[in-house]
């Protein structure tokens, strides 16, 4: 092999690349095996899934007894319904986008007609609380994090509008990318980068200047 082809096999770039195709062939294992409904699988999903969709759908509600019956209708919908899942898209981006509607769905027989509209409320609903996550491990974010911080953090986030709050969910404890927090929450991407904008101004006086800058360039 040549240096140049050295250089190649080994660039960022084909790196990249190879990450992605293995995604690619994941997300349509998933779609086959979702369209046989295979058992199986969506308990390994469940698995794999379950403490993300819950902080998920707890930041969404902010009521851990509706955010439980959410969780379970959510995975109801992928067995009933995986194949709507075609494998185009990967499967977190699906289950979340699912997990959204039901949320939406709720709020509207409840006399709410969009889910921006009950995230600009400011009724009792809006007020900081304190949620339990399933799941005790620190988010790749919170990792870098001390203890102190992670509360500051998470006091502050809970504070936000919930519009602001889910946007930086998405885009820092989900690394999902600016793409597909737009595909999840049906918005142009122009608009998510707002609201990420300023969710992440209004955590500004919380985090040193250092971390700010680490979010913002992640």
């Amino acid at each position: 092999m040549s240096s140049s082809s050295a250089i190649l096999a080994t660039s960022p770039v084909r790196a990249v690349s190879a990450e992605q195709q293995l995604q690619r062939e994941e997300n349509l294992a998933i779609a086959a095996g979702l369209k046989r409904q295979d058992s199986g699988l969506v308990n390994e999903l469940i698995d794999r899934y379950q403490h993300r969709l819950m902080r998920y759908l707890l930041y969404l509600t902010n009521d851990r007894a509706l955010a439980e019956d959410l969780f379970q209708e959510a995975w109801m919908r992928v067995l009933l319904r995986g194949s709507q899942y075609n494998g185009k898209a990967r499967f977190d981006t699906w289950l979340f986008t699912i997990a959204r509607n039901l949320v939406i769905d709720f709020r509207r027989k409840r006399k709410t007609t969009s889910l921006d509209e009950m995230f600009e409320g400011s009724g009792d609903d809006d007020r900081p609380m304190s949620i339990e996550l399933t799941d005790g491990a620190p988010t790749p974010f919170e990792h870098c994090l001390s203890g102190e911080d992670r509360m500051r953090v998470s006091e502050a986030l809970h504070s936000l509008d919930r519009v602001h709050r889910e946007v930086i969910t998405l885009r820092f404890h989900e690394e999902m990318s600016l793409e597909e927090i737009a595909k999840v929450t049906r918005t142009n991407l122009s608009t998510v980068k707002s609201r990420l904008y300023r969710g992440i101004a209004a955590l500004r006086p919380v985090l040193a200047k250092g971390k700010i800058e680490a979010m913002e360039a992640a």
